[in-house]
């Protein structure tokens, strides 16, 4: 199928647009932007900077992709934002491009599903199928993995690691890394039980899904030392693969600072 282009959108003749794209009325795309076959811009969508889009995005009304770092330090360098594939993007979403404090990027996977007013900072990493319900703030540096899925207003300090298939409640603020498969809400937010209903979703089998709540009692509720917790569990056949990756998630967690095991290094 051919582009389709509004009249009233205004376009870079330099930006690289794939066929079967569709721009709609008053969209603005600089020229470094580059944009997949199949990706759908609905009205009033701001591409700027060197930012790339997959195939078979939508992005609603009033989003606003590649801007600068909201960072002093930033003096105009080429950083960039890359997104995947079937992503959807609600109204007003905005993804700043990344500094160079880091890689010079900021990342989006794909089949995520991201809803209005969401803010994505700076050199921020997401992976796939990942949920992040309206008005929720990433602050710069923020990884987030795999299948997680993120509810409303909630804001994440920077340099934050949120665990695949980890569920975060409303109104939650997020200072420390988010174990995966764990329920967190609250503020000070705490980790409540582990994400049944997510596992159950993704097909965890009902012997992880087990291995995962004594894992939990142990840790989160019995408050042992990941060590101490890990020969027990072993002890009872509980180290399934699912085990195993939450406690290497909370030793890499505790090689940091402040709950954050991406700071280790930092003041």
């Amino acid at each position: 199928m051919a582009t389709m282009i509004a009249d009233t959108a205004c376009i870079d003749p330099r930006a690289d647009i794939a066929d079967d794209v569709e721009i709609g009325p008053y969209c603005v795309l600089g020229p470094d932007v580059k944009i997949g076959r199949g990706t759908r811009l609905i009205a009033h969508v701001c591409l700027v900077g060197h930012t790339t889009l997959g195939e078979n995005n939508v992005v609603h009304p009033f989003a606003v992709i590649g801007g600068e770092p909201q960072d002093y330090s930033y003096k105009g360098q080429p950083t960039r934002v890359e997104i995947g594939d079937n992503n959807v993007f609600r109204e007003a979403v905005t993804i700043h491009r990344g500094s160079d404090k880091e890689y010079g990027l900021t990342r989006v996977g794909s089949n995520n599903y991201i809803m209005a007013n969401v803010h994505v900072g700076h050199d921020c990493v997401l992976g796939d199928r990942i949920l992040v319900a309206n008005n929720t703030m990433f602050a710069g540096h923020i990884h987030v993995e795999s299948f997680a899925n993120i509810s409303g207003a909630v804001g994440l300090h920077q340099f934050v690691k949120v665990g695949a298939h980890s569920y975060i409640g409303g109104m939650s603020r997020i200072v420390h890394d988010v174990p995966p498969y764990m329920l967190i809400e609250g503020n000070p937010s705490k980790v409540r039980c582990i994400n049944v209903v997510g596992l159950k979703r993704h097909d965890i089998s009902p012997e992880s899904i087990a291995s995962l709540h004594e894992a939990h009692r142990l840790i989160f509720r019995a408050r042992m030392t990941t060590e101490h917790a890990t020969k027990i569990l072993e002890a009872h056949g509980h180290l399934c693969p699912e085990v195993r990756r939450l406690l290497d998630f909370i030793e890499f967690q505790q090689q940091g600072k402040h709950g954050r095991g991406r700071e280790r290094g930092r003041a």
